[in-house]
């Protein structure tokens, strides 16, 4: 099956019912998945932003991926983001970013996450929308001991510096 363009991408808001397809993408997408119980918890947090990308139209609609982030305090956690595996590479988790910077307040906003050293992919693709790497956790994914690149999405990041990640410097 061939994957439809970013523009047919509709990004709307997580919600319950939407689980059992996360949980089936999460389950092909990851070696060590969340636990339902683990997305319920994420989106029952009001001060979080959790998204779905669908194609289709009608009954034919289909969630083919998903993006979960929590605020603490003033940073945004981009806790998860997974897409189909038969579907990547078609802009949708570029569409499930787009879709985020649109919910967070403002373009001042800090935002951070983690991501295995070895996908390059993602890498790139957080890049794109102005995320540098700040650090790495050591031994961060429990499956195989890789190392997590940490990155940051600031309004100093987007200068291309690195100077109001906290704890940085």
């Amino acid at each position: 099956m061939t994957a439809p363009p970013a523009s047919a991408v509709d990004i709307r808001r997580l919600t319950y019912a939407d689980l059992p397809q996360v949980t089936a993408i999460e389950r092909r997408a990851y070696a060590t998945p969340w636990s339902l119980a683990m997305f319920v918890l994420e989106l029952s947090k009001p001060s979080g932003v959790s998204l779905a990308a669908e194609t289709g139209d009608g009954p034919e609609r289909e969630l083919v991926g998903y993006l979960v982030c929590s605020r603490y305090d003033t940073v945004w956690h981009i806790m998860n983001v997974a897409v189909d595996p038969d579907r990547r590479r078609h802009g949708i988790g570029t569409a499930l970013l787009a879709g985020l910077l649109r919910e967070v307040p403002s373009r001042d906003s800090q935002l951070t996450l983690e991501v295995r050293r070895s996908n390059a992919g993602a890498i790139a693709l957080y890049e794109r929308f102005g995320f540098r790497t700040a650090g790495v956790r050591r031994r961060y994914y429990q499956d195989n001991g890789e190392d997590a690149v940490i990155m940051w999405r600031t309004p100093a990041t987007l200068r291309g510096s690195l100077d109001d990640i906290p704890g940085h410097g």
